[in-house]
């Protein structure tokens, strides 16, 4: 599976007033982050909220420093034409994410479904018996195998979204909502939509110190959609919605499980702690909790 970093969003954000303590600002910063539209919204002293979303646009181009895979100079870039890395810990923590990811889905979720990608959407050659996470070597060195190229696309953006809540409730902020494609949520009282491309808005959800992260394969005009599965398997759900205690778990997450079906869904949801809610939606456009 995969999803490219200028993808559409298909999430509508309806987020609620925050009321900001005496003294204090409410400030939102919006711009692109990770190729998509990104929002921070935070309450506190104008001087603290400025050095706070400083260090944040910080956190953001070093993980768009290392996983655009547009970027010939990004380390994922230079992992794919080499075939080899010394991953710096910004890395290799994502690293550590996929493999508990690959494992729990049953290898569902796998970056490295990137030839994939090049021969169905670039025109370019690509070999099935490429694809396989098992076959990266990772430890202090990571290490593809002949033909393979990764991808984190699918995951990428609900670690940006993670740091940036990290480092925010690290300065002491407590009401905050970052939304970096994905979304987290310090405090409570924050209403975030769930959408689907063909159905629009269908359902509003509470976030209260958690994330939310969305997947809709048809989210870009692309024949057959833009989630690709490992071993051929195509998406089950036009939408997953999946809210959990970490942003890069819910988007890892969101992303394997439009190739799962509800059974197949539980026994993955058995295995991972700290997934709250998962919500798909199908080609009719019904919603379901699970």
């Amino acid at each position: 599976m995969t999803r490219p970093l200028t993808r559409r969003r298909f999430i509508a954000l309806s987020a609620a007033a925050l009321a900001a303590p005496q003294g204090a600002s409410a400030e939102t910063w919006r711009g692109i982050a990770m190729g998509a539209q990104a929002e921070i919204t935070l309450s506190g002293p104008g001087p603290q909220v400025r050095a706070a979303l400083a260090e944040v646009r910080g956190l953001i181009r070093a993980v768009e420093a290392a996983f655009n895979l547009h970027d010939p100079a990004s380390e994922l870039s230079r992992l794919n034409a080499r075939g080899h890395l010394s991953p710096s810990p910004l890395f290799a923590a994502l690293i550590a994410w996929t493999s508990r990811l690959h494992a729990a889905t049953g290898g569902l979720f796998d970056p490295s479904v990137q030839p994939l990608w090049r021969a169905r959407f670039e025109g370019r050659a690509g070999e099935a018996e490429a694809v396989g996470w098992q076959r990266v070597q990772t430890g202090p060195e990571i290490r593809l195998a002949p033909g393979q190229a990764l991808t984190f696309n699918g995951i990428a953006q609900g670690y940006a979204t993670d740091l940036a809540a990290q480092a925010l409730k690290a300065r002491g902020f407590r009401e905050v909502l970052v939304n970096i494609g994905e979304f987290a949520a310090l405090g409570s009282g924050w209403h975030i939509g769930i959408a689907d491309p063909a159905h629009g808005l269908l359902a509003q959800r509470r976030l209260s110190d958690s994330a939310l992260a969305t997947s809709s394969p048809a989210a870009m005009p692309m024949t057959g959609g833009h989630i690709l599965g490992p071993g051929g398997q195509a998406p089950r759900w036009s939408t997953v919605s999946v809210e959990a205690e970490s942003a890069t778990l819910a988007d890892g997450l969101s992303t394997a499980l439009c190739l799962a079906g509800e059974r197949q869904i539980a026994r993955i949801r058995a295995r991972l702690s700290g997934v709250r809610r998962v919500v798909v939606v199908d080609g009719d456009g019904s919603l379901k909790t699970l």
